[in-house]
């Protein structure tokens, strides 16, 4: 079953997010969301990240523009942590928030540059990452 969708995602899902957060959601799956982790799984990261259209930082750069659009802060701080693996970089966080801003309205902008400044804040030393959401 290695070339399961399933599988492919959970190699893309580890080397987007890293194997401490993966394992770390692998770990807190209950009967309630057991189905959804699979979902999530399969269709982010085995459907839609394993495409060979984008690149992983333009994948990134995308994320971190919806999920800020739409104001899921828990979610954006996952991907903001993620870039360290995606070779997206401050700069171009920088340029998706203002292109946020425009097209979405400077309150979610704002709030998605709050959020990329306490990341880049308390990772400015040492480069590391730490744990959040589980998806």
């Amino acid at each position: 079953m290695t070339d399961s969708t399933y599988d492919k995602g959970m190699v893309v899902r580890r080397a987007v997010l890293g194997d401490a957060h993966v394992d770390k959601a692998q770990r807190q799956i209950t009967e309630l969301d057991a189905d959804f982790q699979k979902f999530i799984t399969e269709a982010a990261w085995g459907s839609v990240w394993t495409r060979g259209q984008l690149s992983r930082r333009e994948r990134s750069m995308l994320t971190i523009a919806m999920l800020a659009s739409l104001g899921h802060l828990e979610e954006l701080a996952m991907h903001l942590r993620a870039t360290a693996n995606t070779g997206t970089s401050m700069e171009d966080v920088r340029e998706v928030l203002l292109q946020v801003a425009v097209y979405a309205g400077i309150p979610a902008a704002n709030s998605a540059f709050k959020v990329a400044k306490a990341y880049y804040l308390n990772n400015a030393d040492t480069g590391e990452t730490s744990e959040g959401s589980e998806a």
